[in-house]
């Protein structure tokens, strides 16, 4: 975010700090509760959401070096995400060839050959077959027919996407917009180092699980004795990019600001600010690192999900073994904040979904976040039929 930006959305926050006002969508927002819960809308969105449109998969941190790889296994498609031996980021569909068993089994690390473990074939990082055992038994085939299935991949600003269909295109203007695309590149997301995740199954809806990062109103009482000690909770700046959106959290931090020159503010003191890229990434980026959180729907059930929350570091704080270890900590804590306060009451609210007792509940005005997720998630949706 530029200097200018900062100083004028800075400004915005102290005046609703002092004005006791907030962002205002101007009218209440009545939300179906079948939405966390019919098996059918279920399908249609991993179907749109997660395997016609383009994934985040991961910062450049993730792959650090040449012969880097991780797997991802939330979309349908599995996929090896790899580093080559050129350095180019590169996304295969992580399926041997012979006989379709996952090759890769790790979560993440470094090689040069990946081997099935069914009859030992090989690729390497370009995703070749580079092996195939007793060939002159298994008969004539073209080794460069057969390499691992190559799926679209680009890596643009520090981010991994990749299309889990190998028939698919990734465009980030479009996805994005120009404007997020220019703020998120100035946030140096290429120059973080993974420093490590936290994986949560919960019982409650993908949806449920993004919606609870959809206001601060809930800070002073859900999160009393843990985040409103360092936030204040219901006054928070909210900007709308397309299909995403950008909220700034309101630390407490901002009060102390106010004796300093603007040239002196910093939005990463005053705020933590949180892009909701649609539809199911939250990126939040702070001074030591940036949290990325996923939510991906269970294949089977509405009303369960799984998070993925990656931490990262900036290298000046992780060449500081005190600040790393310090950083490591305090994302942990935070990441069980998320599991044990928001994600329980999201939980508890899909028992009531599953019930259809409530056939609906309500978004305020100061949650425009809300109004601006569901809104955008219906008119996708139609729009995809």
């Amino acid at each position: 975010m530029d200097k200018d930006e900062q100083v004028r959305q800075i400004k915005k926050l102290l005046h609703r700090l002092d004005s006791g006002t907030n962002v205002d969508a101007g009218e209440l927002f009545e939300n179906p509760t079948n939405t966390y819960v019919d098996p059918i809308l279920a399908d249609q969105e991993r179907e749109v959401f997660f395997k016609r449109t383009p994934q985040l998969v991961g910062l450049s941190g993730d792959l650090p070096q040449i012969n880097s790889f991780l797997t991802i296994n939330d979309l349908g498609t599995p996929v090896l995400a790899v580093r080559d031996r050129d350095g180019i980021f590169r996304a295969f569909v992580n399926s041997c060839r012979h006989r379709g068993v996952i090759v890769e089994q790790r979560d993440r690390g470094e090689a040069r050959r990946f081997t099935c473990q069914f009859h030992r074939w090989t690729y390497d990082s370009e995703g070749t077959l580079v092996g195939l055992p007793k060939q002159e038994h298994f008969g004539e085939v073209d080794m460069n027919e057969l390499g691992l299935l190559e799926l679209p991949s680009l890596e643009k600003y520090g981010m991994l996407w990749v299309h889990p269909d190998p028939t698919g295109e990734i465009n980030l203007k479009e996805l994005l917009t120009q404007e997020l695309l220019d703020e998120l590149s100035l946030w140096n997301l290429g120059e973080l180092e993974y420093l490590g995740n936290d994986v949560y199954d919960i019982a409650c809806n993908w949806k449920l699980a993004m919606d609870t990062f959809g206001e601060t109103y809930h800070f002073s009482s859900l999160h009393e004795t843990t985040l409103y000690n360092a936030f204040h909770g219901n006054v928070q700046c909210y900007d709308t990019f397309g299909n995403n959106h950008r909220m700034l959290l309101c630390r407490r931090d901002i009060d102390d600001m106010r004796q300093l020159p603007e040239s002196e503010w910093d939005i990463t003191i005053a705020t933590l600010p949180v892009y909701w890229l649609f539809p199911n990434v939250q990126l939040m980026p702070s001074q030591e690192g940036l949290y990325l959180l996923r939510a991906y729907p269970d294949p089977k059930e509405p009303g369960q999900h799984r998070s993925l929350i990656n931490f990262y570091l900036r290298p000046e704080i992780s060449a500081n073994d005190e600040m790393r270890q310090m950083f490591t900590m305090i994302s942990h804590v935070f990441a069980q904040v998320i599991r044990d306060e928001d994600y329980a009451v999201s939980a508890s609210q899909q028992v009531t979904a599953n019930s259809q007792t409530l056939k609906s509940v309500v978004f305020g005005r100061n949650e425009p976040a809300l109004h601006h997720y569901h809104s955008t998630y219906k008119r996708v949706l139609e729009s995809a039929k």
